[in-house]
């Protein structure tokens, strides 16, 4: 049988969504994968994309570079905070870093998924909270 037009998934890709799903990927890979590694990628392709890439592409990379950034930032600084306020040596402190940076960085993994579902889909995504906006 000749495939058919009207089966699902057999629509045209939406200009730009191959980068946007490689950005999304590296936002993954940088969470999962290669530390550092996948980031210096994304922001590589955020750099050399920003301008000319279409609109769905240029709004998953900014968002994923961003979130990365943040995200670093956020998970980097406040678990400091939890060793400076309690020292290195009261097993509480440690109790307190490693919960919140797992917690964070699932609730991180798990956005990320939904947005590379979005690129998938051809449709932008905005992170809650840290995710800038698009205006």
């Amino acid at each position: 049988m000749p495939p058919s037009a009207d089966r699902p998934g057999s629509e045209p890709a939406a200009p730009g969504q191959g980068l946007a799903v490689a950005a999304e990927s590296l936002y993954l890979a940088n969470l999962l994968l290669a530390p550092g590694l996948a980031f210096a990628a994304l922001f590589w392709l955020w750099r050399r994309h920003r301008d000319s890439a279409p609109a769905l592409a240029r709004q998953h990379l900014r968002q994923t570079t961003f979130v990365s950034l943040y995200g670093g930032i956020l998970i980097v600084a406040l678990s400091a905070v939890f060793i400076a306020l309690g020292g290195l040596h009261w097993e509480w402190t440690w109790v307190l870093v490693i919960t919140y940076f797992t917690c964070i960085h699932s609730a991180l993994v798990l956005l990320g998924m939904f947005g590379l579902s979005r690129a998938m889909a051809g449709q932008s995504w905005r992170y809650p909270l840290i995710g800038p906006d698009d205006a």
